[in-house]
């Protein structure tokens, strides 16, 4: 702006150079076409456009001054409540400890020495319950091993006898059949359906007394069973016990009807054909 200035002066002196130099020459005036006042409107302009920055400027720095000025009242603020906190949380402290300090608790050996016994007496009790659940596992687990062993065991001998039992019905000799028997009853002694077929057996060997202890053997273990009655009536009636042995018929037919049809079929009852007893039972039968 300054250049143009200074070209509109030196174009304004060299016109008026001109003009006296035209006026020496002749006497006629011309007329100015342009104002001579537009370079002092420019430094107005100027003025104005350097009047403007300067408030801007200054504008500018009062903005940072208070801009400044609030992130310091921000930082004190944050730097006083952080204060207040940690005065409050020493306060609690200091407090808590004071408490501790009347309740009994005088030092941090003590609070050490309470809090090992408290650990200790906890995990005493916790191995104590631990201790008590594993013996009763192991206890359990004996229980079932027992079980497992026993019910092995009685499946071992189930199949011995039933092996037994095989034979036995197999076996054509009575002897042998009595020893078979025998050896069920080493295995299990109260079997009384070993004890009424070994009687039977004894039977057909003439043993009737050896018979007749085994079937009341058989009736002493199991009092229900019919056939341990039908057999020790059949040992009776060959001892001559006739009304005995009605009575076990009776009570055999009685615990077993099917037993009716093998009345007139047994050997053994061939001499209570005659007793009145017996034919009431066989007519009863026959009827």
């Amino acid at each position: 702006m300054i250049k143009h200035s200074l070209l509109a002066t030196l174009t304004l002196i060299l016109i008026t150079l001109g003009n006296v130099h035209a006026q020496e020459q002749t006497p006629v005036v011309e007329p100015i076409d342009e104002p001579l006042y537009k370079p002092f409107i420019e430094r107005y302009i100027l003025d104005e456009l350097k009047l403007l920055r300067q408030q801007l400027q200054s504008m500018r720095a009062e903005m940072a001054e208070k801009v400044a000025e609030a992130r310091l009242d921000a930082s004190d603020r944050a730097m006083r409540y952080t204060t207040d906190t940690t005065n409050n949380i020493f306060f609690i402290i200091t407090g808590a400890a004071s408490i501790l300090v009347l309740l009994g608790w005088r030092s941090l050996r003590e609070v050490q020495e309470n809090v090992e016994a408290t650990v200790e007496r906890k995990v005493s009790k916790l191995t104590g319950e631990y201790e008590q659940r594993l013996h009763d596992v192991e206890h359990k687990l004996k229980v079932r091993s027992d079980q497992i062993i026993a019910a092995q065991e009685k499946i071992s001998e189930t199949n011995q006898i039933h092996s037994l039992w095989m034979r036995a019905g197999l076996e054509s000799s009575p002897h042998e059949q009595v020893n078979i028997y025998d050896q069920i009853l080493e295995i299990h002694p109260e079997d009384v359906e070993a004890l009424t077929y070994k009687a039977d057996v004894l039977m057909d060997l003439g043993e009737t007394r050896w018979a007749l202890s085994l079937s009341n053997q058989a009736i002493e273990h199991d009092a229900e069973y019919p056939l341990a009655y039908w057999q020790r009536a059949c040992a009776e009636a060959e001892l001559g016990q006739q009304e005995a042995a009605v009575r076990d018929i009776t009570i055999a037919i009685e615990k077993s009807p099917a037993l009716k049809d093998e009345l007139d079929n047994e050997d053994a009852f061939r001499n209570l054909r005659e007793v009145p007893s017996f034919l009431a039972l066989l007519n009863a039968d026959v009827a």
